[in-house]
């Protein structure tokens, strides 16, 4: 786009008449939780166009929408190429911010061909699934000057942001120590990281990346301004591979069929088509299907696709429980686990460890402990999806033009990422591996 291309759709985007306007790359689960928030605060934001291949689930996000049907494209090409067109013609973008939810792989595609349009960028995580793409997204986004966020929504809930308070606010000293848990749960990796899209790495990517980026950044967050020096990391695909298939269950290759499947903790059965019967079509039978899931598309799914396969017959490579230990340049440390084997799912547990005191939490409440006074206080944040915290910094970001209000930047961001593929490396490599240092190899290998 031309300079003066660029400068007009700078201006359009300052100079609010109303409520912010987006546009939606990918229509699946985390974007629906992402837009509730324009449903819910019309006077705030509104979807205007969306950008989605499968059939059904366009057609219930455009109705719930309301979108104009001018508006409603196969893919984000399609969008794009709309897009260049009302700015060649009209002088302006067809939205203010755009929501990037495509496949992980894609990412680095999309969001560098919607930020050299000028658009604001809210991505989905992970941020990308290679480093090299971490780098052209960076480098994209100070380049186009836009709004860049990642759908880090950890960082937005309630129960984060009054931890973060404390933290920052150094009422109980320093901060030297973190312990941070990911329990998982079990039928929860069974879904995304056996069966499903995240199974493979080659794929996709690793676990660590795609389920734990997350807690990485938060780790990185508290600490900071600290980063990363040192990293070590240790985990394994431990249970979910053909030798550790029970005997009784034969050659069955699908729950379905399966004579030992009621006794299985992992039947697809349970997981999907049993909460059908009782009239629950949300999360994570809602992905089985293009649409509304109802009896007769799920058991077919199951018969036929992904979601019904023995857990021990699926094509699946990726850690199902990794420990991760950093060193920041603090002299600070954190340790953080991610493991499936468990009944909590996504309630993390954290113990952050000062000078002066302990803060203990598990994602609902939490309890300070003061050493000078001896006092407990348990504190109860109002807790809400990720999305809808995150949505009203990032729509505030665009409304003022402040990248601030995301409280990160993509430098930061990458910081983060960069943290994750050296824990992997560790892994892999089975040494420490020095953060500064990977850091300079990998731009100069990649010539960032």
């Amino acid at each position: 786009m031309g300079g003066n291309e660029s400068t007009m759709a700078q201006g359009a985007i300052n100079e609010f008449q109303g409520p912010i306007t987006l546009a939606v790359v990918g229509c699946g689960e985390s974007s629906k939780g992402h837009a509730a928030y324009a449903l819910s605060k019309p006077t705030s934001c509104k979807v205007v166009a969306i950008a989605e291949p499968r059939r059904k689930t366009r057609q219930l996000f455009a109705q719930a929408h309301n979108i104009d049907n001018a508006l409603v494209f196969n893919d984000w090409k399609e969008l794009l190429k709309a897009s260049a067109k009302a700015i060649e013609t009209l002088g302006r973008r067809l939205a203010d911010g755009v929501i990037i939810a495509v496949q992980d792989h894609m990412h680095r595609d999309v969001v560098l061909a919607f930020a050299a349009q000028g658009y604001h960028i809210l991505c989905e995580t992970p941020m990308a699934v290679r480093l090299l793409h971490c780098f052209d997204m960076e480098a994209a986004v100070k380049k186009a000057g836009i709004i860049f966020g990642v759908a880090h929504g950890l960082r937005y809930l309630p129960y984060t942001k009054a931890i973060t308070e404390i933290v920052r606010s150094g009422t109980l000293g320093e901060l030297v120590n973190v312990v941070h848990v990911e329990p998982v749960g079990f039928y929860h990796f069974a879904h995304s990281y056996v069966r499903g899209a995240w199974a493979k790495e080659n794929r996709s990517s690793f676990s660590l990346m795609t389920k734990s980026c997350h807690d990485i950044d938060l780790l990185c967050y508290w600490l900071s301004p600290a980063i990363p020096t040192r990293v070590s990391s240790f985990g394994s695909l431990h249970h979910f591979t053909k030798e550790k298939k029970p005997a009784a269950a034969g050659g069955a290759v699908r729950c379905l069929e399966c004579p030992i499947e009621r006794d299985c903790p992992y039947s697809a059965r349970k997981i999907y088509l049993d909460p059908v019967h009782r009239g629950q079509t949300h999360w994570p039978v809602s992905v089985l299907v293009d649409g509304i899931p109802d009896l007769e598309n799920v058991t077919d799914a199951l018969q036929n696709g992904p979601y019904g396969k023995c857990v021990y017959e699926s094509d699946n490579n990726v850690c199902d429980q990794q420990v991760v230990n950093i060193e920041f340049s603090s002299g600070a440390t954190a340790s953080f686990t991610m493991v499936a084997y468990t009944s909590l799912m996504c309630s993390r547990q954290t113990r952050l460890h000062f000078t002066h005191g302990e803060i203990v939490g598990d994602m609902s409440t939490f309890t300070v402990t003061d050493f000078r006074t001896g006092r407990k206080t348990t504190h109860h944040p109002e807790n809400e999806d990720g999305g809808a915290g995150l949505m009203p910094a990032f729509v505030e970001a665009v409304r003022t033009n402040n990248q601030a209000c995301l409280d990160t930047n993509v430098a930061e961001i990458l910081k983060s990422y960069l943290t994750v593929f050296a824990a992997e490396n560790s892994r892999k490599e089975g040494k420490v591996v020095d953060c500064v240092a990977y850091e300079k190899y990998v731009r100069e290998e990649l010539g960032k």
